[in-house]
């Protein structure tokens, strides 16, 4: 297979030769340490990849014997270590050969930073992301900030995209194999390995193998509210514990929680989160399946303009007490930008959207169903085609 330029590459390039430590975070498997070592091949050629799990590369680390030729220094699950950020912090202070040092780890390492000095000013933080619509189909993002989306004009491209997307995820291995055999293993081993390599590692619990049911549980909660108390009856634990099992499974990219947003306009009176997998794949009902793919391509969105260029870009879903709901929106600077609503194939004007685009003045409303071909404007509201809207984020 041949290795494709991940989106987030040249903006590491450029935060690496700017002089900063890079640290990229994103589940198991997405592709860190392909696209890790694709910058040092394609840019350095002679770098140094370090992975902690490696015992030959942890005494290399241990020692302080770096390779003192090698522009570039990788560190792979480097989070392991428990002195790890007082160990980059000290190579970055006394770094006089200019050497540059990308970290990478399947946990988020804006948390798991253990013990010492901060690390603020040195570093920029970067989350890899599964393959979306466009990246898949190797076009750059083309965002304009607070406008409309650059939508791309292929159907017969998009189509296919979606599709191959909608049945293996966005995962790479999976994805282009797009084998339903690899797509089993890949699902089994996974998980398996989140829960017994990963967590185990960084994490003190007694039980992991209901942190593994747990996680079995998630897919059919998917999109709708989430209730820890019921998560907590259906395991048969302390509402303490489910909230901490919760928060460990997100901190290592199993899931992620978006919540409803309120202003002086709409105020949500149920706090409510609803809750989304970073591998839609997994996910037996075909219509929340799409919702979730959806939802993965906005949080890669709002992600990648946080991340990159430090916009203030956020994703909510609406709710108000009259259980009006909108699937997703996008504030600016907290602000409503973007308003997404997504159905299967009904082209009925969302009564929920329209109430909501009104009572707010949200800049722009798409409902999107899952059918080809489709993009027309009815009453400020953009009625398209998936693929197509999937196509303008990045």
């Amino acid at each position: 297979m041949t290795v494709k330029r991940r989106y987030l590459s040249q903006n590491i390039l450029k935060d690496l030769n700017s002089g900063k430590m890079v640290f990229v975070g994103g589940p198991r498997q997405v592709g860190k340490t392909t696209m890790a070592k694709n910058i040092g091949e394609i840019n350095y050629g002679n770098f140094a990849y370090l992975n902690w799990d490696s015992r030959e590369d942890r005494q290399t680390i241990i020692a302080d014997n770096l390779p003192s030729e090698s522009k570039l220094i990788v560190f792979d699950e480097l989070h392991k270590f428990r002195q790890w950020k007082n160990y980059v912090k000290g190579l970055y202070d006394k770094n006089d050969s200019g050497k540059q040092i990308l970290v990478t780890g399947s946990a988020r390492l804006d948390l798991y930073r253990r013990g010492g000095d901060s690390l603020m000013g040195r570093y920029h933080y970067y989350r890899l992301h599964p393959f979306s619509l466009r990246e898949m189909l190797e076009v750059d993002p083309e965002i304009t900030i607070g406008q409309d989306l650059n939508f791309l004009k292929n159907q017969q491209a998009l189509t296919a995209a979606k599709n191959t997307l909608f049945k293996f995820g966005g995962f790479p291995e999976p994805l282009f194999a797009q084998d339903e055999t690899v797509w089993r293993r890949f699902q089994n081993e996974r998980l398996d390995r989140v829960i017994k390599e990963d967590i185990r590692e960084l994490e003190t619990l007694r039980d992991l193998s209901k942190l593994q049911i747990l996680a079995e549980l998630l897919p059919n909660k998917v999109s709708s509210l989430l209730s820890l108390n019921n998560l907590r009856k259906d395991l048969e634990t302390t509402f303490k514990t489910i909230s901490l099992w919760m928060q460990i499974l997100e901190n290592f990219y199993f899931h992620f929680r978006l919540y409803p947003y309120a202003n002086s306009k709409i105020k949500s009176l149920r706090k409510q989160p609803k809750m989304y997998l970073w591998d839609w794949s997994s996910i037996q009902n075909e219509n929340v399946r799409l919702e979730n793919m959806v939802a993965s391509h906005l949080l890669k969105f709002t992600h990648y303009l946080y991340d990159t260029q430090g916009w203030k870009v956020e994703l909510f879903f609406w709710r108000d007490a009259d259980e009006r709901e909108v699937d997703f929106l996008v504030t600016l600077n907290g602000e409503p930008w973007l308003a997404i609503e997504v159905k299967n194939s009904d082209q009925t004007l969302s009564k929920s959207l329209s109430y909501f685009k009104k009572k707010t003045g949200v800049q722009l409303a798409y409902q999107l169903i899952n059918k080809s071909d489709v993009d027309v404007l009815r009453d400020g509201i953009r009625i398209m085609s998936m693929e197509k809207f999937l196509s303008g984020l990045v």
